[in-house]
């Protein structure tokens, strides 16, 4: 008589691994960015910031729906970059987050440049820093 084993493979997308784990964090990373993002923005309307930039051809105002899918766009780019530099080195974790720390600081600096009032300027920079915190720390779950 002989002995019947079953195999079962695991698919390595599957609830559970660590990669779908990960994928998840990451997910939710991004989801938490603009959740906060926005919560930053609002604190930021109800203390006074119009949100409106001015130049010489007239005014841009930049309204929740923009925040959100800056955000969004900005979060899911780093994490593409994240994966892609992760495929390509062992050092993805350290070469990601200098370079969110070099494009953090540029988002910061026109900040400043523009014509704006101070409350604007302000909230603006609480809306860039909510985005520079979060994605790095929710980007790079570390696997354990």
């Amino acid at each position: 008589m002989s002995e019947t084993t079953t195999v079962h493979t695991v698919h390595p997308t599957a609830a559970g691994t660590p990669v779908a784990r990960r994928r998840l964090l990451r997910l939710a990373g991004v989801a938490a960015t603009v959740v906060v993002t926005l919560a930053v923005w609002a604190v930021g309307a109800l203390a006074g910031a119009d949100y409106v930039l001015r130049d010489p051809t007239g005014a841009v105002v930049i309204d929740a729906w923009t925040t959100a899918v800056v955000t969004l766009v900005v979060s899911l780019l780093g994490w593409a970059g994240l994966a892609v530099l992760e495929r390509l080195t062992r050092h993805a974790a350290r070469i990601w987050t200098g370079l969110a720390a070099v494009v953090v600081t540029a988002s910061m600096v026109p900040i400043f440049l523009i014509v704006a009032t101070p409350a604007t300027q302000v909230a603006l920079f609480f809306v860039h820093l909510a985005v520079a915190v979060l994605v790095p720390a929710l980007l790079q779950a570390r696997r354990r």
